[in-house]
């Protein structure tokens, strides 16, 4: 993880955006994928960053996570990223044990499409 990716999560947490399990939880699964090779940058990995940490935020504070109407369609596009679905499966299923955050299925699938396009970034 490179250092402006690593502010990004620094100034989420200092600002009180995200609580502090929330930011450690990601740091830690941002870690174990540039420990994998992924490139993770503030450029491949920012909104995958922001997005996932305020899913988590708001699913800790009781607030409803919208279900997308382009489902099916993310759904069709991940076919062919079967190791990024199994991945963003993971995550949210060390999400709901170590943080007791339920991600959604529509927040799951975007979870996979950020680590499908660094997963390409990676093979080319």
């Amino acid at each position: 993880m490179d250092d402006q990716l690593a502010l990004r999560i620094q100034l989420f947490r200092e600002s009180g955006q995200v609580r502090p399990q929330v930011a450690d939880f990601v740091t830690a699964e941002l870690t174990a994928l540039t420990d994998e090779g992924a490139p993770v940058t503030e450029e491949t990995a920012g909104m995958l960053t922001s997005h996932l940490m305020m899913a988590l935020t708001r699913l800790l504070d009781g607030e409803p996570i919208e279900e997308f109407l382009t489902d099916e369609q993310v759904a069709a596009e991940l076919a062919d990223h079967p190791s990024a679905v199994e991945r963003a499966r993971r995550i949210a299923e060390r999400a709901e044990n170590e943080l007791g955050a339920a991600l959604p299925a529509s927040e799951i699938n975007f979870l996979a499409m950020h680590l499908a396009v660094l997963a390409q970034r990676v093979t080319g």
